[in-house]
């Protein structure tokens, strides 16, 4: 697609001693029908003396009229970069300082020659809003991003979005604001968004030569300058804490902490639920009110919107993808601050979970509490059989076990507080696993994987664990150890080679290692994990 150029004439600063030195590199003339030294008399000899004069005084006149002109340059170029401080600073580009000693300056550089993610992520800068932008990133795998910048109004009952003003040339563009692209069976059910662009000579409101601008809707509700919208879908794995988590609030919060809580959330497929569970942290990246994009029948009109959410990977944060370095420990702070019970403030920066501390003294100081440990156990599939000799190996391993069992309805608030509290968490690997999020710094989470999951337990949980700062320790699961091998057997290619299964897909995996397996734990070999976990406290 094509966007407007912007051309900008930077007057190149005169050089003084460039000048000089041309005028010094340049030999005198030569006065005509010069004689030899010693030929003539005293006409030849004043003559002589007359022409160096003449060209020294002209050369001292040109000097003194050069340098005012010169300074004079100088000033008209230094109030013109004051003028364009603004512009220059959101496209700038560094000459090296040190070829052929020139001084390193600033260019401005055209949207169009900016990459669309320069604009999503902020890097760009701002922009008026009479010059249109639509650009679209769809270069990672895990998301489409559409950036728009002039007059864009939101049009519900077609779920598009006009952007007027846009550049001449720009392409409809459609996007599935949802974070799993490589999912085409999921992707089907997201609901897309049309963006459509109405260049800027299209007319001024009526039916013009361009039928596009027929499409033009008055703002109901016409939102600040410097309000942006973000447009993203709380459909698919929504549902699915992991999902809600890896798919949703972290991506939400790469894409628009940047704002301080100066951004608009446009939600397709709306769950009031969802808004429910997750307002603690939703009030801290938005200072205003969430609109269902489906059933808000008013037109919105934004002066900027991305549609879309920017996602680094799972359950993770990457600050040097970050426009301000935020990291997953930034949004852990934010995820402390809601569920804390502070009051709301999305303009101020949440701080850290503190280390945690190798060991807490008793109310009665007569010996070192137990480190608090929380198993979280499952009811469906992937149950510890043995459970009660897991906890009893916990106790003698010196922790404080206590056994939780998440339900859907279990309040956040509730989880946040027995986990921060936490010194060690041990889970069989499922989503219950996400709420390591809530532990601080230093404490240990100990992961039980059953047969054919370890890769999906070391990328989804494990790595973002330690990114997190936490001690990541893994049980895997043994063949023997699974009810798998009860039902197809201990030397059967679904319990010795999983490999076999995964590669007819990932539901083909999930049918059989998630969702009909059930685990035994050796103790002898959990107990091993259980001393290390204690020794890293102390």
């Amino acid at each position: 697609m094509q966007q407007p150029q912007q051309h900008h004439h930077h007057k190149p600063k005169p050089s003084l001693s460039g000048s000089l030195s041309w005028i010094r590199r340049s030999p005198p003339p030569s006065p005509p029908h010069r004689k030899p030294w010693g030929a003539g008399g005293g006409r030849g000899r004043y003559a002589c003396r007359a022409v160096p004069l003449l060209v020294l005084t002209v050369y001292s006149l040109f000097t003194v009229l050069r340098i005012p002109s010169s300074s004079l340059v100088v000033n008209t170029a230094d109030s013109e970069r004051v003028d364009r401080r603004e512009d220059v600073e959101a496209f700038k580009t560094h000459l090296p300082s040190n070829q052929n000693g020139l001084e390193a300056r600033q260019e401005t550089r055209s949207p169009a020659s900016l990459p669309c993610s320069a604009f999503i992520s902020g890097e760009a800068g701002g922009g008026p809003a009479e010059e249109g932008v639509l650009c679209c990133d769809r270069s990672h795998y895990r998301s489409d991003v559409c950036y728009l910048r002039g007059d864009a109004r939101t049009d519900p009952s077609t779920s598009s979005v006009l952007l007027y003003n846009a550049p001449r040339g720009a392409a409809l563009e459609k996007v599935r604001p949802y974070t799993r692209k490589f999912e085409e069976s999921i992707m089907r059910s997201i609901d897309e968004v049309t963006i459509v662009p109405v260049p800027a000579d299209a007319g001024n409101g009526t039916a013009g030569e361009d039928p596009r601008d027929s499409l033009r809707r008055r703002c109901d509700v016409r939102h600040p300058p410097g309000v942006p919208a973000v447009v993203f879908s709380t459909g698919g794995y929504t549902g699915n804490v992991y999902h809600e988590f890896s798919d949703g609030l972290i991506p939400l919060f790469v894409t628009a902490e940047r704002f301080g809580g100066e951004v608009v959330f446009v939600v397709l497929e709306y769950h009031y639920w969802w808004l429910g569970r997750y307002g603690a942290i939703l009030e801290r990246l938005t200072n205003y009110k969430i609109i269902d994009f489906r059933y808000d029948r008013r037109v919105h009109c934004f002066s900027e919107m991305i549609v879309g959410l920017r996602i680094h990977g799972e359950l993770v944060v990457d600050p040097k993808l970050m426009p301000n370095g935020k990291s997953i420990k930034d949004f852990q702070a934010l995820l402390h601050q809601g569920y804390s019970g502070k009051p709301s403030a999305a303009s101020s920066a949440p701080l850290p979970l503190p280390l945690a501390t190798p060991a807490r003294p008793c109310v009665d100081h007569a010996k070192a509490a137990k480190p608090k440990m929380l198993i979280f156990i499952r009811k469906q599939n992937r149950v510890i059989l043995n459970l009660p000799h897991v906890v009893t190996a916990c106790r003698r391993a010196g922790f404080a076990p206590h056994v939780m069992n998440l339900r859907r309805q279990t309040p956040l608030p509730v989880i946040h507080a027995a986990l921060a509290s936490a010194d060690a968490m041990v889970a069989v690997h499922g989503a219950a696993v996400t709420h390591f999020l809530f532990m601080r710094p230093g404490t240990v989470l100990l992961q039980i994987v059953p047969v054919g999951l370890d890769w999906a337990a070391e990328s989804f949980y494990g790595k973002p664990a330690q990114q997190l700062g936490l001690e990541y320790l893994e049980y895997r699961v043994a063949p023997e150890e699974s009810s798998l091998a009860a039902e197809y057997g201990l030397n059967s290619t679904v319990v010795q080679d999983p490999s076999v299964i995964s590669s007819q897909g990932w539901w083909e995996m999930k049918k059989v290692y998630m969702d009909r397996q059930n685990v035994t734990v050796s103790i002898k070999r959990f107990g091993e994990l259980l001393r290390a976990a204690k020794l890293h406290l102390k």
